[in-house]
């Protein structure tokens, strides 16, 4: 991780534990947001104006929560606006890298080679860990916003006419239901899977493990009594939050991180809900299987060996 601007440790999955031994997720260190004016947003300063061709995405295939903002930027049809640079899948000692693993970019905008060396132009004092998904400003030359949550609301209602206006991710009359069901899924299950995987005490794994199957249960009840998505014929970004990890659970999420009750196909309803947003369009081509298992399966905390299992398949 960086402190104060300089590279100190090799990287590693736990950020940090609490008393228990459970994971804890680092807080995201940039909160500034794009609006159709430049005026301020929810969070941090004025200034950053939607503009074709201005802001560009560092994202890894490997991570939900960049895969987030991948596919809030098809469905809103931004592709042309925004760009993008994905990194290499598998975490190397000073974490995210650029290169020429197929599917993977080099940093042709700001010619790093690893993702902490934007933190670092952004902030020569920046503390902490180099996260994807980062939304650049080209023309200020810093990062705008390293909070996927931020970025997907800010591609809903922050790009004004240059998105398509048909798309409403997050809809006036839902928000109160969309923002209780946002903030049931993920420590349950969006975290609760690195919860599990990360945990470094029994009774951590243990907890976090009755979080992921308990709100897979409730869910697979709620699309088998609903659906075709979580607020009934209206795709939301919470059913987004739900497909990156689904699409994830059974190359990665199930074996590697010990979720193993049971796999995603043995739920009809949920597995239903997967298939019908890879049938979206846009949303498949953000889906990756081959960096999803060589980024994970390259953690050497979980997977010391390195070796990258052969199935399954995305059907």
């Amino acid at each position: 991780m960086l402190v104060d601007g300089k590279w100190t440790a090799e990287w590693h999955p736990v950020q940090a534990t609490d008393a228990k031994g459970g994971f804890v997720r680092q807080i995201s260190g940039f909160r500034h947001w794009v609006t159709p004016d430049g005026a301020v947003g929810p969070p941090g300063e004025a200034g950053f104006r939607a503009e074709a061709g201005r802001y560009h995405l560092y994202v890894a295939l490997i991570c939900p929560w960049a895969s987030r903002t991948l596919i809030a930027r098809a469905l809103k049809g931004l592709e042309t606006a925004i760009s993008v640079s994905v990194v290499e899948p598998a975490l190397t000692d000073q974490g995210w890298r650029f290169g020429d693993y197929p599917g993977a970019d080099r940093d042709t905008l700001n010619g790093a080679t690893y993702l902490h060396e934007l933190y670092t132009r952004a902030n020569p004092h920046y503390t902490g860990r180099a996260t994807v998904p980062v939304l650049w400003d080209k023309q200020r030359g810093t990062i705008v916003n390293n909070e996927s949550a931020d970025i997907v609301r800010m591609l809903n209602d922050g790009f004004g006419d240059l998105a398509d206006s048909t798309v409403d991710l997050y809809p006036e009359p839902l928000r109160p239901q969309i923002d209780a069901l946002n903030e049931a899924i993920y420590p349950r299950l969006n975290n609760g899977v690195y919860r599990a995987g990360f945990a470094t005490t029994q009774i951590a794994y243990e907890e976090a493990f009755t979080d992921v199957f308990g709100m897979l249960d409730e869910l697979e009840a709620r699309l088998a009594a609903g659906g075709p998505f979580l607020f009934g014929d209206r795709l939301t970004e919470t059913d987004i939050r739900l497909f990156v990890t689904l699409v994830r659970f059974d190359f990665a999420y199930h074996g590697l991180f010990k979720c193993n009750r049971r796999m995603l196909k043995d739920y009809a309803a949920l597995s239903g809900f997967l298939h019908r947003m890879l049938a979206v369009p846009g949303v498949r081509q953000t889906v990756n299987v081959d960096h999803i298992k060589r980024g994970y399966y390259s953690v050497k905390a979980l997977n010391p060996n390195g070796i990258v299992p052969v199935g399954p398949a995305l059907d």
